[in-house]
């Protein structure tokens, strides 16, 4: 589920909602690494100069600047797992002591990150899984079943009286997270709550503000009663809004999603996008890093029930990996007209 945050509470909701990914366990502290011990961590998300992606950067910098080392970013300019594979074989040919990585198609780039795993390099995932077997530890933004729900939710909330058609526009269709939302947004819907609303199946715009633009423009003219555009990616979700503003459909068609409040604030005010989601991607950074760290100097090794904390610059989570080693930041909240400018005005992304 969401975390619906009103006006008042919005300075402190990060806070929050970091407390609630915490776990009961409190390991020892621990000495703070040098750099020397970390040496270089290289982040290949699915795409530069991705907005998105941009800001986790952001937060995985601080965090060397915080624990030691050096992070690098480097990746395609397209959201194409071919593309992701010669900047993991440069990283591993170059001896970096980490990798983390957004995988655009999880079982395309596992040898790649297999083979760095056997030359030494820890390797973690963030935001979108490799495969099983091609990491140490992937860190999750939120629990997916959560955010299938959220997404559901937030469809049946903008859709009159949670009634008429539905459509989904994600970003690859090989993207291992947004297959995997979508996935449990369709089982929840599933509940009686949902039977009113008839799904219209999903299109990608492959994380291209072009591409995605105009797999919006082929919804709004093959459903011509599309009632909500439900679009989980930063970037489909802003071209989506802006093709139902450009169209005239403000008001009888409907976007939500996953999207950052800077991108998404003139749309939740012209009512294109009364609401949508997003968890703290400046933290999802952070963490990755930090587990990085840990990895390489031997803290944790990456096995279900490991424990290590962190320290944010809201206050120091504890945290606890979870099965197939997959640590879970914590659930995303929900942003509307109430609370969206306090974010944009914090945060500034």
């Amino acid at each position: 589920m969401f975390h619906r945050v009103p006006r008042a509470a919005a300075g402190v909701a990060l806070a929050l909602i970091l407390a609630g990914c915490s776990s009961s366990a409190t390991p020892a502290p621990t000495a703070a690494p040098t750099a020397a011990a970390i040496g270089n961590v290289v982040m290949i998300p699915k795409q530069v100069n991705n907005p998105y992606f941009d800001v986790a950067f952001k937060g995985a910098q601080q965090a060397a600047t915080d624990l030691g080392g050096n992070v690098s970013q480097v990746g395609p300019s397209a959201a194409d797992a071919t593309q992701q594979i010669p900047f993991i074989q440069t990283a591993t040919t170059q001896k970096a002591s980490a990798i983390l990585v957004s995988a655009d198609d999880a079982t395309a780039i596992a040898p790649a990150l297999q083979a760095a795993m056997a030359a030494g390099i820890k390797v973690v995932g963030y935001d979108s899984s490799p495969a099983k077997g091609a990491y140490n530890v992937f860190v999750n933004q939120a629990d997916t079943a959560g955010i299938g729900k959220g997404l559901a939710d937030m469809a049946c909330d903008e859709a009159p009286s949670c009634t008429g058609e539905i459509a989904v526009l994600s970003a690859a269709q090989t993207a291992t997270n947004q297959n995997a939302w979508i996935a449990a947004m369709q089982d929840t819907m599933k509940d009686a709550k949902y039977s009113k609303l008839v799904w219209d199946g999903v299109v990608y715009g492959n994380d291209d503000p072009t591409t995605s633009t105009t797999q919006a423009q082929a919804l709004l003219s093959a459903h011509p009663n599309l009632k909500v555009i439900v679009a989980p990616t930063t970037v489909g979700i802003v071209a989506a809004a802006q093709v139902v503003k450009a169209q005239g459909k403000t008001g009888s068609v409907f976007v939500t999603g996953l999207g950052t409040p800077k991108g998404m604030v003139d749309f939740v005010k012209g009512g294109e996008a009364p609401e949508f989601a997003l968890w703290n991607v400046t933290d999802l950074g952070y963490l990755a890093y930090a587990v990085a760290v840990d990895l390489v100097n031997g803290t944790i090794k990456g096995n279900q029930g490991d424990t290590f904390t962190v320290k944010f610059a809201d206050g120091t989570v504890n945290y606890t990996i979870g099965a197939d080693s997959v640590v879970v930041l914590g659930p995303p909240f929900v942003f509307n007209k109430d609370n969206i400018d306090q974010y944009v005005a914090s945060f500034g992304f």
